[in-house]
Formats: C-alpha cells, structure tokens, sequence
C-alpha cells in the first residue's frame, strides 16, 4: 500500500515505504530545475511480450519484477523499446529518481565541452572554481574527478544520520536542517573537505562529493547552469520526450552527482545514444573511451572490486570488463547497454535500503539474462 502525500515529509522521504510516492515526485520535497526536452506524447506499453516467460530464480520476470521493489523496466532492442513493465503504483510518463545515474549522464556532457574546446580533462578543478583552493579539490585535474580518483578525507556513508554525510545531504536541501548545527550551501561545504592519505590519481574510491564539484567545473568553463546545459546539448538533440529535473541547493547549485529525475523511457534512449558511439550528440572518441574502460589496476585496488572483478570505472561510467557498459544508481537504478545483442535495459527501483548487494546482484543477474533472452 502506498503512503498517503500527508505522510511524506523531507525526514523520510527516502525511506521505505515512501519512496514508492517520493522517487517519482522529488519536486515535492526538494528544490528542483528544469531540463528541457522537445516533449513529445507518448503511451507506454504495459506489455513485457515474450519475456513474461523468463524465469528467474524460479520465477517468472513478472513475479520477479513484483517482488524486488522494481518501479519501472524498459528493453530495448536495436533502437526500438520492445518491452515494458511498471509497478502498479508508478505512472511511466513521469520522471523517477536516478540518484548516482546522473553522474554518468553529466559525464557524456563533459566529453561534449571537451570537444567543444571550453576545458580540458587535464584542468586543475581551481581553474574554473577558484574559491576550492583551500581544500583537496585544489590540485584534482577534471580527469581524476570523472574517475572517482580523488583523494578525499570523506566517507560515503549513505545511512549516517549525524556525520559527515548527513551534513552534506543538509547542504543539498535533502535533509532537513538543524538549528545546533546549520550548513551552507554545497559548494561553500566542499571547500572545507581536506586531503586523505593518498595521491590523486592513485587510487578508486567512490565519493559523491567530487561529482558534485565537476558540475560546478562544467557550469564554470561553458557560462551556463547545468540544467540548461543538459538540455541544449542532451536532452534535446537526443530527442528526450519529457522534461527531466535535477536538484539544487539554497543558492541553486545543481546536484550533478545524483539528483535526476527522468523517465525509464528517456533513460533507455540516453542508453541508445551510447551504444550508437554518440549518435553524432557525444563525441565518438569519447564513447570509444569509455568502451576502453579505465585504468583496471586501479580499479583493482579500490573499493568496488567486489561488483565488476573484471572491470574499471571511467567517466563516471562502469565497464563491466565483459563486453557491456552500465550506470548504477542507489536504490536499485540500472542503465545497462549490450551492444553485442543491441540491448539497451533501464531499470528503476525503490530499495528499501541505499546498497543492497543481495538485490543488486539478482539486478546483474537479470540484466544479463534479458540480454541473452533478446
């Protein structure tokens, strides 16, 4: 049963059951910018067709989808969405929460400017946001940004309901703020983050906080805010079919790295364009690079091994190190691109829990599994 709307307030609003409501309705509870597409009418299928029949873990897909707190699945097959299926209570037409998935969106549009020639993966981060230098940002290039290769004194501990993460999560409006211990906006949070241990550029450590800052760094170098960026050289040219939303801050920061909102469908045909090389939107040598995959030594010794043994992140994409490209979300956000079975999957969900290593691995499983099946 889905919660009543009077239920829901910014405390739990990521919380299960609410999030079921809240995922797909985030303008509610947060301050949120619009991403403008050419909006085009379309209705959903409600038809999985042949895959109804799929079996997983001795389960039809169906069932499969029904008890694993899925909202909303999309296949595509070489261009053409052959299959759907929604929850009940999820309106397709509707954008839905991709949290970390938008990491990965604005990592396309970095390769954009790039090519543009307005920065280069080799800038210093106080290049472009020179109010940084005192903290660990000061001498991170872009490049160790879009590969998670910061050093950062941080833990991305999603459930830590009075540290570091906590207060992060107040600075972007998503928690509710506290008069013993008021925070700024992101930006001014960030530059109070310090150094860890390493080197940047030595090590793969997940750490939300310096995808944020590359948001600011592409807002910096093209003179516009990421909102209107994504959807003068994305959403648009991509042909988006509904209006995408991203989180901002008190003084309208955009969270580049996880506050989209956009629909399953919308998602898979981001998917598309990268199995086309780009599509002509994303330059073809930066989608060849992603294919490439990062540095796997790396990647080897940081601390996400255990997900992809064979694989490496790069540009804020995974690279399964078998053939497929995904970008992941918490709570159960999958886009995944087989480009050896021209499949294209957008997945969303509504975990209880942020990491769900049980959950996600059934995710892989399926992903895989419809892959084959197509």
């Amino acid at each position: 049963m889905i919660p009543h709307r009077r239920d829901i307030n910014l405390s739990n609003w990521r919380l299960s059951p609410f999030s079921k409501y809240s995922f797909q309705h985030v303008a509610e509870f947060v301050p949120s910018a619009v991403i403008k597409a050419s909006v085009q009418t379309e209705t959903p299928q409600l038809n999985l067709g042949g895959f109804a029949k799929l079996q997983l873990n001795g389960k039809p897909l169906p069932d499969h989808l029904a008890t694993s707190h899925a909202d909303s699945l999309t296949i595509m097959r070489g261009g053409q969405i052959i299959a759907e299926w929604h929850a009940p209570y999820c309106d397709p037409t509707k954008p839905h929460l991709i949290f970390s998935i938008s990491k990965s969106i604005n990592g396309l549009l970095a390769g954009i400017l790039i090519d543009q020639g307005l920065l280069t993966e080799n800038d210093l981060v106080s290049l472009h946001v020179p109010e940084i230098k005192s903290s660990a940002f000061a001498d991170a290039t872009l490049r160790n940004l879009l590969d998670m290769q910061t050093s950062l004194d941080f833990v991305e501990d999603y459930l830590d309901p009075n540290g570091a993460y906590d207060r992060y999560r107040r600075s972007m409006l998503w928690n509710p703020d506290r008069a013993d211990d008021p925070v700024p906006d992101m930006l001014t949070l960030f530059t109070t983050i310090q150094k860890g241990p390493h080197a940047h550029g030595t090590r793969h450590t997940y750490q939300t906080p310096a995808a944020e800052v590359a948001g600011i760094v592409l807002e910096r170098a093209a003179g516009k805010r990421l909102p209107d960026l994504l959807s003068d050289l994305l959403w648009k040219p991509m042909s988006a079919h509904s209006d995408a939303f991203i989180t901002v801050d008190r003084i309208g920061t955009s969270r580049a790295g996880g506050g989209m909102s956009i629909t399953t469908r919308d998602l898979a045909r981001l998917g598309e364009l990268v199995r086309l090389n780009g599509a002509g939107i994303v330059p073809e040598n930066w989608i060849t690079d992603l294919w490439h995959g990062g540095n796997r030594a790396i990647w080897a010794a940081g601390d996400q091994i255990d997900f992809f043994p064979q694989g490496s992140y790069h540009s804020f994409w995974y690279n399964s190190g078998a053939g497929q490209l995904c970008a992941i979300g918490i709570h159960g956000q999958w886009l995944w691109i087989d480009p050896a079975s021209e499949t294209v999957i957008a997945l969303m969900s509504s975990f209880p829990l942020p990491l769900d290593d049980t959950n996600d691995l059934a995710i892989l499983a399926m992903l895989r599994a419809i892959s084959r099946h197509v």
